[in-house]
């Protein structure tokens, strides 16, 4: 058995868990900061970095004392070197290599986007999953359509080109005046209105496999000032279904396509009730598995990065001491 720290700071969560063998979660603590970002309408880096600063040491501690590990129970250290907000990462990375030196164990540095990857992974613990998988990573910040064709083998079928998915959700509620994060504020509402009360177009709908999503935000704004007395619940649900058809659309399409086994999704907007509902209905109707994280693997945490350390080290073995923290880190996928 390999037991694995896992540390993740690449944003504003600031978390560690203790996983085993890649799939048994001991521990996954998870200190948010969103109460200390609401009031700007969105991140700021320099509150984000001090912010990790002052709790990485108790929310390790926190997930050793969880998972029931003394110091001498860990094989393993694995952080979160990219992408993200570089100060943010450097806070992460930089306890991960302390605690690697003073444990004399091996550290091992992670992909953010690679380890949502696996996030859906962690609740199949004792099937076998199939590949190839069809994954939609959709977050605040990208919004990629990827088949996932082994343990580190990835293709990209289609990204956004321009606003991610979760972008449009924190815009068009900043819009609404509902609030920061916009996601699960959108969704709540969106159970209590209806999703064809406001006509959207569906962007690039059958244009191949990349998104597009700017527009929508304008398309909301427009029709709002238009029709200033339309309910604000109606608006948050037609917006939630046009992006939700957007997403499983082309997912199916490319499940379809290669014959996938399955449809996984990943990322923070992963924990969106319609396209929870609408993936799993599409892989029922088309006979293939779902798999979808739990909520609280949905959103940054640590369990993911441990998770996929387990799989990168009997692949490439322990990352250089030298390394440090990329903010623009990206997916190594294939041609």
């Amino acid at each position: 058995m390999t037991t694995i720290l896992g540390i993740e700071t690449s944003c504003d969560e600031t978390a560690a868990a203790v996983v085993d063998d890649g799939r048994d979660v001991r521990s996954s603590i998870v200190s948010s900061q969103v109460d200390l970002h609401a009031r700007y309408g969105g991140v700021v880096p320099e509150i984000a970095g001090r912010a990790h600063e002052a709790l990485i040491t108790p929310v390790v501690a926190e997930a050793l004392v969880e998972a029931g590990a003394a110091d001498s129970d860990i094989d393993v250290v694995a952080a979160t070197c990219g992408p993200g907000l570089v100060g943010s990462l450097l806070v992460g990375v930089a306890a991960a290599k302390a605690l690697a030196l003073v444990w004399d164990v091996p550290y091992i540095g992670i992909n953010h986007h690679e380890a949502h990857l696996y996030a859906a992974l962690l609740d199949e613990h004792d099937a076998e999953v199939q590949f190839p998988l069809v994954t939609l990573l959709v977050s605040g910040g990208h919004t990629m359509l990827i088949s996932f064709e082994g343990h580190g083998r990835y293709r990209l079928l289609g990204a956004t080109r321009d606003d991610a998915a979760g972008e449009a959700f924190d815009k068009v509620a900043r819009y609404l005046g509902l609030g920061y994060p916009g996601g699960p504020i959108i969704d709540r509402l969106a159970s209590e209105g209806d999703p064809t009360a406001v006509p959207l177009t569906r962007a690039m709908l059958d244009d191949g496999y990349d998104f597009s999503f700017s527009g929508i935000k304008t398309a909301v704004i427009n029709w709002v000032r238009a029709h200033p007395d339309v309910a604000t619940a109606d608006v948050a649900a037609s917006f939630q279904a046009c992006v939700t058809d957007v997403l499983t659309h082309k997912a199916r399409k490319a499940a379809r396509e290669i014959s996938a086994a399955g449809i996984c999704l990943a990322g923070g907007v992963a924990a969106n009730s319609a396209l929870r509902e609408r993936t799993l209905d599409i892989c029922m109707e088309d006979g293939i598995n779902a798999y979808l994280p739990s909520r609280a693997m949905c959103t940054d945490n640590a369990a993911m990065i441990a998770a996929t350390a387990w799989y990168r080290l009997a692949s490439d073995g322990p990352s250089d001491l030298d390394g440090g923290a990329d903010p623009n880190l990206r997916i190594d996928f294939l041609n």
